[in-house]
């Protein structure tokens, strides 16, 4: 009896052999916190006005080792802050009989972690409530939950959706709230029990904020941490040194200075920096720290020194965190905590209800 051959013969010319070849790899981010890296079509370039020339010469920039020798600082200060939207709710017109003004109820808070050699402890929690609403007459809802602050909103714009502009007042409420908390995290005063060896001395610490450090330029030793691209700042010239970093390498710094379509400006001292991550996609693992615009060169060069030796051992791995290795353990352990301190969603959800006067 012939035996029937089932194996299929592999494809004959160059074609199959590219097929046979190709390799690929995957964004290891959650595909619901969107990427790392937006796609080459949604990808941004920026209108900075970037200066390559600051640290090391554009036509001699290349891949800049740590510098074991920089003294570490005592503490490392994390910094971030969660949002929540509880409820969106209708504020009655108290002057057109039927008419309603669209608001927000939501809880925000900010907290730092201390990471030193007591090891990583909560130092400042500041949780709050809001309710965020254009309506003049709108006022304090309590609830047996909690009671939600009046935010005024100013009137938009008319090409400005009312969900935008309320959804901007919480984001800016909570970027004044994170700028609390680092401001109380170095204060004896407001931080809350501490181990035994925790640092006294805080002019020996860095802070690092999760998010670019908008409106924050001015606290001391400060670090924006940006975990996600959306704009590419770089000449193309001058980007492709970043996917080809190794992990604990960084581009040379950089000055940026922007200037928005309705006229404001900020300016910025960014490097990119690669943190330890398996083999993947170009810019896996990359994140981008700035600081501020008018520190000397001597000290961008140290805070960017000082983020290669320290940021490295708090990457993420990813069977723990679906966005590593960027979210950082110390900001993952915060958020977490920051949540639970906002309290029970469906809770404060019935809570509102019950406030407005619902029979459900």
């Amino acid at each position: 009896m012939t035996e029937l051959n089932t194996r299929v013969p592999p494809a004959a010319g160059p074609s199959a052999a590219r097929r046979r070849a190709m390799r690929f790899s995957v964004d290891g981010w959650d595909p619901s916190y969107g990427a790392s890296l937006e796609l080459d079509g949604e990808l941004e370039e920026s209108r900075a006005t970037i200066d390559a020339d600051m640290e090391v010469p554009a036509d001699r920039w290349r891949a800049l080792d740590p510098d074991e020798t920089e003294l570490l600082p005592d503490a490392l200060l994390f910094v971030d802050g969660v949002r929540r939207i509880e409820a969106r709710v209708w504020i009655d017109d108290d002057v057109e009989p039927g008419g309603a003004e669209a608001a927000l109820c939501a809880s925000y808070a900010a907290g730092v972690v201390c990471c030193c050699k007591a090891g990583a402890h909560l130092v400042v929690a500041e949780p709050r409530r809001g309710l965020f609403a254009v309506a003049a007459h709108a006022r304090d809802i309590t609830t047996r939950a909690g009671d939600y602050r009046i935010c005024p909103v100013p009137r938009r714009r008319a090409d400005v959706p009312a969900m935008t502009a309320l959804t901007q007042k919480l984001q800016d409420k909570l970027a004044e709230v994170e700028k609390i908390a680092a401001a109380k995290a170095r204060s004896p005063i407001d931080v809350g029990p501490v181990p035994g060896d925790h640092p006294a001395d805080s002019d020996r610490d860095l802070l690092v904020i999760d998010g670019p450090l908008r409106g924050r330029e001015n606290l001391p030793r400060a670090l924006g941490y940006i975990k996600s691209h959306h704009k590419t700042y770089l000449p193309p010239e001058l980007n492709a040194l970043v996917g080809k970093l190794t992990p604990g390498q960084r581009t040379p710094a950089f000055h940026m200075v922007n200037i928005s379509r309705t006229g404001t400006a900020w300016e910025r001292r960014s490097w990119y920096l690669r943190l330890p991550s398996p083999p993947g996609a170009p810019w896996a693992g990359i994140v981008r720290l700035e600081c501020a615009a008018d520190l000397p060169v001597s000290e961008v060069t140290r805070l960017a020194g000082l983020s290669q030796r320290c940021l490295g051992r708090f990457a993420s791995a990813p069977y723990k965190d679906s966005r590593a290795p960027q979210n950082l353990y110390p900001i993952a352990g915060l958020e977490r905590e920051l949540r639970r301190r906002l309290g029970d969603p469906r809770l404060l959800y019935r809570a509102l209800r019950e406030a407005a006067g619902s029979d459900t």
